[in-house]
């Protein structure tokens, strides 16, 4: 897998290419938004919003118009909820604040690329240790005993089941299941409570404070 790390920081991208390289992704680095735009195509970009030619949100628009299957992180200091929810409506499919773990960075990773890998479908079937989704009738169960859930509850696993394994951030989350109207944190959290009353396993929602819920893999 290719990936196009776009950040100014020479010593940032340095340990960012050189980790991920050991990984083996094959790595290309821009430092300036104008060389991240003209740039090879790639499977993944790790974008940070913070160039000195540009802001990182506009050439993250501009990614996405052309490559509507492209994987897109950012990867910025921005941590402010407003910035996460821009940057996420601009066409980022992940946001990672800094500073960060590379495991908790090659996880987002590979959620992103199971889900946008080289332009596929989404399955209509996912399975996730002991869930199983039906996307397509919105069947579930779990352990294999059918659970009924709310439409909105099915949408939250179904969003967390589409990047099982990488904590899948408030944000992402609120554009998945409430896209055009948008909702409160504190509206996520009472659905993830009643999705893990229904299921019958609460730890299989796993809540990483402050950033967002995961859906456990085992």
């Amino acid at each position: 897998m290719r990936i196009l790390l776009v950040e100014d920081d020479a010593r940032v991208a340095g340990a960012m290419a050189s980790a991920l390289s050991r990984r083996g992704y094959d790595v290309e680095r821009a430092a300036t938004a104008a060389a991240a735009l003209a740039a090879a195509p790639c499977d993944l970009v790790l974008l940070d919003l913070t160039l000195p030619d540009g802001d990182g949100v506009e050439v993250c628009r501009t990614l996405r118009q052309r490559n509507a299957q492209l994987g897109i992180i950012a990867v910025t200091a921005r941590g402010e909820e407003r910035d996460r929810i821009v940057g996420l409506r601009m066409g980022a499919d992940d946001y990672v604040v800094k500073p960060f773990s590379m495991a908790e960075l090659e996880a987002r990773i590979v959620a992103v690329l199971r889900r946008t890998n080289s332009g596929l479908p989404r399955p209509e079937t996912i399975e996730v240790g002991p869930v199983w989704i039906d996307a397509a009738a919105r069947l579930v169960t779990v352990h294999g005993r059918a659970v009924a859930l709310t439409r909105k509850e099915f949408d939250i696993l179904l969003s967390l089941a589409r990047q099982a394994g990488a904590v899948v951030p408030h944000e992402r989350i609120v554009l998945d299941v409430w896209p055009t109207t948008g909702a409160a944190r504190h509206t996520v959290e009472v659905h993830v409570g009643s999705l893990r009353t229904k299921i019958g396993d609460p730890d299989l929602v796993q809540t990483v404070r402050g950033v967002g819920y995961r859906l456990r893999t085992e």
